[in-house]
């Protein structure tokens, strides 16, 4: 007997679109392995993408900070339990005070921030400050991630907040040009980054192997659509195009203008500038990705505590 529940079935509907009896199928096909039946129902037809349903939203907050330079930047992601206590003032100076660290920190890791000293005077490591917090405003609260970026050479990083602290977005550009005149397309690349979230910055920087493994599900689906096989490298080609337009950020269609790609807005500037212009790096946090929220069963919640009324 396959290796899967209920529940699992249900997870692959919420994250492929497809029916449900279908995803049980692909689930039986493939013994209950999750990313196998997500691979099964693509080369079906019944799945074009793999929608990531399971990235369910936790609360908190998405800050950016770029220092006054614009050489050096950080993105943060704070997590607590509700939206409520996320809006508060005490959590929004809370995330504040971390962000802040970060900056000026030379930290690369969660754990090691952790176990700075954030305040000299007073000899408290932000741990402890997290703690505080923790215990004021009765949630619990925790430094899920960060990612910092520091220019070498001439460019600048700019930043994009989107719905108060839901997606987070920076991006490091290298030119010569000066700063005032790359403000306004780094600016505009981040809301790219964040409308259409792309997963590399250009063509040579898609994985191989997931180039390989993307390439394997067209072709078995356009043999499964009884495409002529003298015609299915053609069709593969073509939709690794369309492809790398969804993944490769300078490929993709630019949101502001959809005439236009986003290499051709870069050389619209450089033309201007006279100078070149690369996109270096970007990194896009969206609030509580990948994060599992507690699912609460307030019949059986309520029905144990009647239980313990005497």
């Amino acid at each position: 007997m396959a290796n899967f529940t209920n529940q699992d079935v249900m997870k692959l509907r919420e994250q492929t679109g497809v029916g449900m009896m279908d995803c049980k199928k692909a689930l039986v096909a493939t013994d209950g392995n999750f990313e196998e039946a997500i691979k099964y129902l693509r080369e079906k037809g019944m799945a074009s993408a793999a929608k990531k349903a399971n990235r369910i939203a936790a609360e908190g907050i998405v800050k950016c900070l770029v220092a006054d330079d614009k050489k050096s930047a950080v993105a943060v992601e704070v997590n607590c339990e509700t939206d409520f206590v996320a809006r508060s003032e005490q959590f929004v100076e809370l995330v504040d005070k971390i962000t802040k660290h970060i900056l000026n920190s030379k930290a690369t890791t969660v754990e090691q921030v952790l176990e700075e000293v954030y305040c000299d005077e007073c000899g408290k490591t932000v741990n402890v400050l997290i703690a505080e917090a923790t215990a004021a405003i009765g949630e619990k609260i925790s430094l899920r991630r960060f990612t910092k970026f520091v220019l070498d050479g001439n460019g600048i990083i700019s930043s994009y907040i989107h719905m108060g602290g839901k997606i987070g977005v920076l991006a490091e550009l290298k030119s010569d040009a000066a700063q005032e005149d790359l403000a306004e397309l780094a600016f505009n690349i981040c809301m790219q980054i964040a409308a259409s979230k792309p997963q590399v910055i250009g063509i040579a920087d898609v994985d191989s192997a997931q180039l390989e493994s993307e390439k394997e599900i067209l072709t078995v689906q356009a043999r499964n659509e009884g495409k002529p096989e003298a015609i299915i490298g053609k069709m593969v080609e073509g939709r690794i195009h369309k492809y790398y337009k969804e993944v490769c950020l300078v490929e993709q269609e630019y949101v502001r203008d959809s005439a236009l790609s986003v290499k051709q807005v870069i050389a619209e500037v450089e033309k201007k500038t006279g100078k070149a212009i690369a996109v270096t790096g970007f990194v896009r946090y969206e609030l509580g990705e990948g994060i599992e929220k507690r699912v609460d069963n307030f019949v059986d919640e309520i029905a144990e505590q009647l239980k313990n009324i005497k």
